[in-house]
């Protein structure tokens, strides 16, 4: 998406989800996408290398599309599952993404 920028990724107001992702298209319109089931673990919480190959390897039996920043299995598969640390996890998620 051309000229979208993610503007934070905040706690949930979704009692299920663990974060919020906000995104400003160039129209000023927000777009929020909650991601990240709450009571679950993830590699930037358990940082088990293992553990994150299998999270991948499952997700893309599903055929999941990781190819648009805003969907929520693209949220959680590069900030969720993709760094050690989320702060990490989000500056490597605006460089492949370019927002």
């Amino acid at each position: 998406m051309r000229g979208l920028h993610l503007k934070t990724i905040k706690r949930s107001h979704n009692p299920a989800k663990k974060w919020d992702a906000v995104f400003m298209k160039p129209n000023g319109q927000t777009i929020t996408q909650p991601f990240g089931q709450r009571g679950y673990s993830d590699y930037t919480k358990h940082k088990n290398l293992t553990r994150k190959k299998r999270y991948i390897a499952r997700h893309a039996r599903m055929h999941e599309d990781w190819k648009d920043p805003t969907r929520a299995g693209t949220l959680s598969r590069y900030i969720l599952w993709g760094k050690p640390t989320l702060k990490a996890s989000i500056r490597s998620f605006k460089k492949k993404f370019h927002v």
